[in-house]
């Protein structure tokens, strides 16, 4: 027997209209190279209609790529609302990724229009496919031959009516950051992107609610912002878009001025603004997100302390929409605060409609299934390898489980230490260093040992004057971890090279250390 439900589809142009009607006045800001932007729902949808419109006249259609090269901005928000809605496709590109991965990026995709930030112009390079570029003028800035995107929106039409579509049509891509080999194309759906903004929206998942002021830092360039604009215009949240200014200094000058209530970026943004001196004026905010990398419980515990603010971690990656697990204590359960500290820098719990299992043939990897997770990359003959026979993602991450279903990402399965036979968390031991009051940053990578095989090399950025160094750092590991992982070699660096979204770089750090011992006077 069959319910008698009515069968409709689910789309982003759900997210869009609703947000017009129900939240039709709700500010929405931006900052900019000229100053700060203001605007509502209302208009923003408005203007969303018509850029699907005059789209539509230039002839992109249902499954063409439409490319963004751009910051969180307004002008951003309508493109995520304007091209899933029409048909087309939204292919954020990463600003930060290296001339020749963009060029392969593109084609791959095969964008047909790439709309790009004036502040960008001279960043971007020319794309042989692309037919057209359209200027967003978010600062100073040209491009020859660049169509004007407020010229483009005013030739549309405002009474432009989205299309009923396949919830199964692809809607936006992203692809990864291309780690190992070239990136990989994950192609979202109308009914993943909604389904992933119900469970990312729950309570007790990213908890944004219509009455926060919410700014993702988390750069819509990636991993679609982790969801964060469909998540906060399906609440009616206020949404506080920082543009190109993601400075610690400027992000939180904008917290204080635009009263920010709850926000996310990666531990890295977070880390820089808990150094800052004098302490900024964060006192406006409830909580703070953080993931893309793993969040050490010095930093949790370091906002708590010096802020009054909850860091709250959330785990996934850009196959799985992102959000697929967040770390809330549970309810009725009595914790000491060191317990409750060590479970809120886990991974968490998965988010409801998501499965997982740890495949210990496969040496403890998480994998994880449900409706907003890849079952494939874009035309990509390697696919194969990155899932199981049986469907499920193969996430690349060695894990544990504690507490009946709390996750602990042990490590990442390439950053894994293997010496004399043993595995060695680089994630466990960064995070111990990290527990040390002078050190800021911590990496730690294998490097090549004639007896082990491998030993650890930890490299530390330490606070300013600090003079701790590897005997000092030895100490402090002992009562923290196995004798046997403690590295022998320390690096002290004045900084630690990130990748395009912000995280460690150990591919840099393997080719600067693992190769060579260390110079004496770097070597502590």
């Amino acid at each position: 027997m069959d319910g008698l439900m009515m069968d409709r589809p689910l789309l982003v142009s759900q997210i869009a209209t609703r947000a017009a009607a129900v939240f039709g006045d709700r500010e929405l800001v931006a900052q900019t190279q000229e100053g700060v932007e203001r605007s509502t729902y209302g208009q923003v949808v408005a203007r969303a209609r018509r850029l699907a419109s005059a789209l539509s006249k230039l002839g992109i259609g249902p499954g063409d790529r439409v490319a963004s090269f751009a910051w969180n901005s307004l002008r951003h928000l309508e493109l995520y609302l304007a091209v899933p809605s029409m048909g087309a496709v939204l292919h954020t590109l990463n600003i930060r990724l290296f001339e020749e991965d963009l060029r392969y990026i593109t084609a791959h995709a095969g964008d047909r229009v790439v709309f790009l930030d004036a502040s960008l112009a001279q960043a971007m390079p020319s794309f042989d496919a692309v037919e057209r570029e359209i200027l967003m003028p978010d600062g100073p800035g040209e491009r020859d031959g660049a169509l004007d995107y407020e010229e483009l929106v005013a030739s549309g039409d405002s009474s432009f009516e989205f299309p009923e579509l396949d919830e199964n049509a692809a809607a936006a891509m992203c692809y990864t950051s291309g780690t190992t080999g070239q990136p990989k194309g994950v192609l979202y759906s109308h009914r993943s992107i909604v389904l992933h903004t119900l469970g990312a929206g729950l309570p007790d998942s990213m908890g944004i609610r219509e009455a926060d002021s919410a700014m993702p830092v988390v750069p819509m360039f990636h991993a679609m912002a982790w969801g964060i604009p469909y998540v906060a215009t399906m609440v009616g949240a206020r949404q506080v878009l920082p543009g190109p200014d993601l400075t610690p200094q400027g992000l939180a000058a904008l917290i204080a001025a635009e009263g920010v209530t709850w926000s996310a970026g990666v531990p890295t943004i977070w880390t820089s603004i808990l150094e800052l001196e004098p302490p900024p004026d964060l006192s406006s905010l409830r909580e703070l997100k953080a993931g893309g990398s793993a969040v050490p419980e010095s930093l949790i515990r370091g906002f708590d302390e010096r802020f009054g603010v909850q860091l709250m971690q959330g785990w996934g990656m850009t196959e799985t929409s992102p959000l697929a697990a967040t770390s809330r204590l549970p309810a009725g359960v009595e914790l000491s605060d060191d317990d409750a500290y060590a479970l809120r820098s886990s991974q968490g719990r998965v988010l409801p409609l998501i499965e997982f299992r740890i495949d210990e043939e496969a040496g403890g990897e998480l994998q994880v299934r449900g409706p907003w997770i890849a079952s494939d990359y874009y035309e990509d003959p390697s696919s194969a390898k990155k899932f199981t026979a049986d469907g499920w993602l193969r996430t690349g991450d060695v894990a544990r489980v504690e507490r009946g279903a709390f996750i602990r990402l042990v490590d990442r399965t390439k950053d894994l230490v293997k010496s004399g036979g043993e595995w060695i968390s680089s994630v466990e031991l960064e995070n111990a260093i990290m527990a040390h009051p002078e050190v800021v940053e911590a990496a730690v990578i294998a490097v090549p040992d004639e007896r082990w095989g491998e030993r650890p090399c930890a490299c530390v950025v330490r606070r300013p004057e600090s003079s701790v160094g590897g005997d000092e750092l030895r100490e402090h590991l002992q009562p923290r971890v196995a004798r046997w992982w403690i590295p022998e070699r320390f690096e002290l660096l004045d900084e630690i090279p990130k990748t395009s979204v912000g995280k460690f770089d150990k591919k840099i750090l393997r080719a600067r250390f693992a190769e060579a011992e260390a110079e004496p006077a770097a070597r502590r």
